[in-house]
């Protein structure tokens, strides 16, 4: 009858799925931990505005708040060093404490039960606590893979994988398919989805080093004015902080100069960035839509451009191409574009 029917395609469906990723409470408890968030304290804040109606107290008030850090400030002056020193250990922790516990219920509410799975139908994300959130992704919509972590996850070895795709029916065209996972575990899912992981024996090439020198010398130009007023009023030991950061994000910029790559191979365009945080982004050449070349006036004089990929449901650009190089891309994506009809990959 009709419900065997039924119970035989289920089960069939249930066999054709392939689990790709899940998260259990361990796994969740640790992405909580590097999921830090003082989002409480903007939530009271907002709250705080509505208890003036209920309290004598102007909470806005400067005037008020001035007394109170004055009063504070005296009675932590008459304190001793040792307690002083303690007093700032303790409010540290309480807001890191804060910070991890907010961050761990709202991990456990957004991604508890996560699962991602491969089925007939494509990818099936589903997550969540009280709001239980189901997303199929047809495999020909993923567009492109997006990998980045944090800065203090990656030194764990963490990150998150997305797929950009077309995401006409679920108002987002960026979807977390592992949001915490290690590099064994995203290289299936991204070959699953179609894609290849970048290699290191691909023909890596950076941005141009002029590029590179007009990023420094527009990062030198924002300290100039302050450096001056600081110079004219401010005692030595001020001055040089301006200096030290000046200082700090020129040798930054040199360095990140080196991790900001971009690649082709036979079918995709692959696009890296940082150091700390690095950010992968890897797209089908055959799936975009346009490319376009834009070069302001410092770039047009400079000899290199920007690389604007069309890619549906994102965004994908290569700043500080060396002209002659950006060319080359532009038609060998071109070329790629013009190999399969369009109409068959939507």
């Amino acid at each position: 009858g009709e419900g065997e029917a039924g119970e035989i395609e289920a089960a069939t469906e249930a066999e054709a799925s392939k689990v790709l990723f899940s998260m259990d409470g361990r796994r969740l408890f640790k992405f909580g931990l590097f999921e830090f968030s003082l989002a409480v304290f903007a939530v009271l804040g907002g709250l705080a505005q509505y208890a003036e109606t209920f309290i004598s107290i102007e909470l806005w008030d400067l005037d008020l708040w001035r007394g109170l850090a004055e009063e504070q400030g005296a009675k932590i002056s008459g304190l001793g060093p040792a307690i002083q020193v303690i007093s700032a250990l303790a409010g540290l922790i309480v807001l890191l404490f804060i910070g991890s516990a907010t961050g761990l219920v709202r991990t456990f509410l957004r991604d508890w039960s996560f699962i991602l799975e491969k089925t007939a139908r494509g990818f099936r994300r589903r997550r969540g606590l009280f709001t239980r959130t189901d997303v199929v992704m047809p495999q020909h919509r993923v567009q492109a893979v997006k990998i980045g972590t944090g800065l203090v996850r990656n030194r764990f070895g963490w990150k998150s994988l997305s797929f950009v795709s077309l995401a006409q029916d679920s108002g987002s065209s960026n979807h977390v398919v592992a949001p915490f996972a290690q590099d064994e575990e995203i290289t299936p899912i991204i070959k699953a989805a179609g894609f290849e992981p970048p290699a290191e024996a691909l023909d890596w090439h950076r941005t141009s080093k002029k590029y590179r020198l007009d990023r420094i010398l527009a990062t030198c130009a924002i300290f100039v004015l302050p450096i001056i007023v600081l110079t004219i009023y401010a005692p030595l030991f001020i001055i040089l902080i301006p200096w030290a950061l000046m200082i700090a994000s020129i040798l930054g910029n040199l360095y990140a100069w080196k991790f900001r790559r971009h690649a082709l191979d036979n079918g995709q365009v692959i696009s890296t960035r940082g150091f700390f945080a690095p950010k992968t982004q890897i797209a089908s050449r055959v799936k975009l839509h346009s490319v376009e070349l834009s070069r302001g006036p410092i770039a047009y004089r400079r000899c290199y451009a920007t690389l604007h990929l069309g890619l549906a449901g994102g965004g994908f650009s290569i700043p500080g191409v060396e002209i002659e190089r950006a060319r080359e891309l532009r038609q060998a994506i071109l070329a790629s574009i013009a190999e399969r009809d369009f109409s068959q990959l939507t």
